[in-house]
């Protein structure tokens, strides 16, 4: 399993960054990976459906992603699946007031003959974390203004 964590604290109410990243189409205003999110089927709460299509490794890869919980202003958590990878994304939410610090987890378990090839998709993987962050920071402080 490969496993990126990445931090971002940002000056907004908890409540309104959960608003804003709980709506999981906004990835592609913060994800450099993601071509594009669109909402299939739920208002955003436990069972919605989205279908995210990103940019990995130079090919394109489509996953379909359910919100398996979410704790309103606390927590969400995606499950995104194709035929090579299932991806976990948790994003909690803590903090008072008006600052507000993100902690956005993904988890990656290849599937089939793409596991074997998991030791090369670490850099990769990490470096997409890297601008994900910068990203997330970008599009909070925007959030935020």
């Amino acid at each position: 399993m490969i496993v990126i964590e990445r931090e971002v604290t940002v000056a907004a109410t908890p409540e309104r960054v959960f608003e804003y990243l709980a709506d999981f189409r906004t990835t592609e205003e913060w994800d450099p990976g993601t071509v594009r999110t669109t909402l299939v089927s739920g208002d955003g709460g436990v069972g919605t459906t989205y279908r995210n299509v990103s940019k990995f490794a130079g090919r394109e890869t489509e996953l379909t992603y359910v919100v398996e919980k979410s704790d309103r202003p606390d927590r969400v958590v995606l499950r995104g699946e194709n035929r090579t990878v299932v991806a976990r994304d948790t994003m909690t939410f803590t903090g008072e007031s008006q600052l507000t610090r993100v902690v956005y987890r993904a988890e990656f378990q290849l599937k089939g003959l793409a596991r074997f090839a998991e030791p090369f998709f670490r850099k990769p993987f990490e470096r997409l974390g890297e601008e994900a962050e910068d990203g997330l920071r970008n599009a909070l402080e925007r959030l935020a203004a």
